[in-house]
């Protein structure tokens, strides 16, 4: 299967590059921020990735307690 979007490097990234990379695609192709969205989606799923999710930047680990000193 050929893929309809031009790859942002002008090559298919690896498993490792895409899960990185929080854009996959050129962006000229693209009249909106809508449809770019909807292709990096469909792309990700192309090469098997995860979608980001809204809180991947957070950490999953409990923080510590702040040290209270009497």
């Amino acid at each position: 299967m050929d893929w309809k979007y031009r790859w942002k490097n002008g090559y298919r990234p690896s498993r490792d590059e895409a899960a990185k990379n929080p854009h996959l695609l050129d962006e000229s192709q693209f009249e909106n921020d809508r449809d770019r969205k909807l292709a990096e989606e469909s792309a990700r799923k192309h090469l098997g990735i995860p979608a980001p999710t809204l809180d991947e930047e957070k950490s999953i680990l409990p923080h510590a307690a702040p040290n209270e000193e009497a």
